[in-house]
């Protein structure tokens, strides 16, 4: 299993972070910094490229040459870490950055992202009958007993074609961007991890079951934030000499905006991939059967991916609510300073919307979907949350980015007003 090394960075003599110190760092010309957070979802992070093409859109609808990256700071998490370092590898020329990553969704397919022929996933098959059903008599069996569901592998290779790490780099020195945050789990010690790389050296924050870490961020990373548990294996990081096995950073992952404000932002645009009707949703069966495994597995899924944000999100506005009755002279000695936030999240159901392409997906991880008990004839039969974070597959990807670029378009008074001390 490949290994990633992190290097720590010496840190910076003085406050821990910007929000510390109450004075972070102006962006280019002295405007406010932005940052950018993009939660995870699997597949559902191709609705996070569309919505960024509405926004360069309504930003710089000419495609001027100059135009700048409006994000000082891109956070990411899952497969929204993806979206941040394509986006970051290629932040000196942004709109080329979301072209780019558009297309990758655009043309992607299931064994692009997992293997899904049926040989493979039938061996993987057998492997966990025979550990269940052996493992009792002989535990030695668990030694070879499969690490996930399903092998992420084709991902690694997919990345490192489309990722330049010292572009990323090169772009955070010459100022296109200020830092690139990525968020892991480490399931050995059960910590929510941070790992960023940033322009100047910021010195790691550390809070309950959180920590960041300084580092040259690299494909290894990505594969540990997109690890979605049970279904992808888990990645090894090598840290301070010691080896931490990292899972999908959706997982603890108690205040998504954290990083981005620890690293100096003052505004901050979050994408998420959560319609919120999806929480509450209307039930007309009133006797309905006992859930199946799918049913149970995208719920799952949708409390590892979704809930955070949102919950990060009612707290902002409730200490900036809070703020707002303290004097500025007070405000300034305190080191506080309130945070102004703009989500755009899906305008429907996602579940619903990767039901309509469930055909598109390969025969044998169509078949798999189905003994889970995936069912597109209607939503309550059970998994549209399973298939709408697995259904890598164009035709799906491509209605998600539709989607994206719509909702950021709808809401172009709001996209502007909050760009606006940006763009001045």
């Amino acid at each position: 299993m490949p290994t990633s090394r992190v290097t720590p960075e010496e840190p910076l003599d003085g406050p821990a972070s910007a929000v510390a110190s109450g004075a972070p760092e102006a962006g280019a010309g002295g405007r406010p910094r932005v940052g950018l957070v993009m939660t995870g979802g699997g597949a559902r992070a191709a609705y996070q490229a569309g919505v960024l093409s509405g926004v360069l859109e309504l930003l710089d609808p000419d495609r001027r040459p100059g135009f700048r990256n409006p994000f000082d700071i891109i956070c990411g998490t899952s497969a929204g870490a993806i979206n941040a370092a394509a986006l970051a590898c290629r932040a000196h020329q942004p709109h080329r950055a979301v072209d780019h990553l558009c297309d990758l969704w655009q043309a992607l397919r299931t064994h692009d992202i997992y293997y899904s022929d049926a040989a493979r996933l039938m061996r993987t098959g057998l492997q966990w009958l025979g550990m269940l059903g052996l493992g009792w008599i002989r535990p030695q069996l668990s030694r070879y007993a499969p690490h996930s569901l399903l092998d992420n592998q084709p991902l690694a290779g997919l990345l490192s074609r489309a990722l330049s790490f010292p572009r990323l780099q090169t772009n955070l020195d010459r100022g296109h961007l200020s830092a690139l945050a990525i968020t892991a789990t480490a399931y050995t010690t059960g910590e929510h991890l941070t790992f960023y790389q940033a322009r100047q050296s910021i010195q790691p924050w550390s809070r309950t079951l959180r920590r960041a870490v300084a580092c040259a961020i690299g494909v290894d990373h990505l594969m540990a934030s997109s690890a979605i548990p049970f279904v992808f294996p888990a990645r090894a990081i090598l840290m301070g000499g010691r080896t931490l096995w990292c899972g999908d950073g959706s997982m603890r992952q108690l205040a998504p905006i954290s990083p981005a404000i620890h690293l100096g932002a003052e505004r901050i645009f979050v994408i998420g991939t959560n319609y919120s009707d999806e929480t509450s949703p209307d039930v007309h069966d009133l006797d309905p059967p006992y859930p199946n495994l799918a049913q149970i597995a995208g719920h799952t899924l949708s409390n590892i991916f979704l809930d955070g944000v949102s919950m990060d999100m009612e707290r902002m506005e409730r200490i900036n609510a809070l703020l707002a009755r303290i004097p500025a002279n007070r405000l300034k000695s305190e080191s506080l300073r309130p945070i102004h936030t703009l989500m755009i999240a899906p305008s429907r159901s996602l579940d619903e919307l990767a039901l309509e392409h469930l055909d598109e997906l390969p025969g044998a991880v169509r078949t798999l979907f189905r003994v889970l008990g995936v069912s597109p004839r209607r939503i309550e039969a059970g998994g549209g949350a399973l298939a709408s974070y697995l259904l890598f597959e164009s035709g799906y990807t491509r209605s998600l980015i539709a989607l994206g670029r719509a909702d950021s378009l709808n809401q172009a008074e709001k996209v502007i007003a909050f760009f606006k001390e940006w763009s001045a």
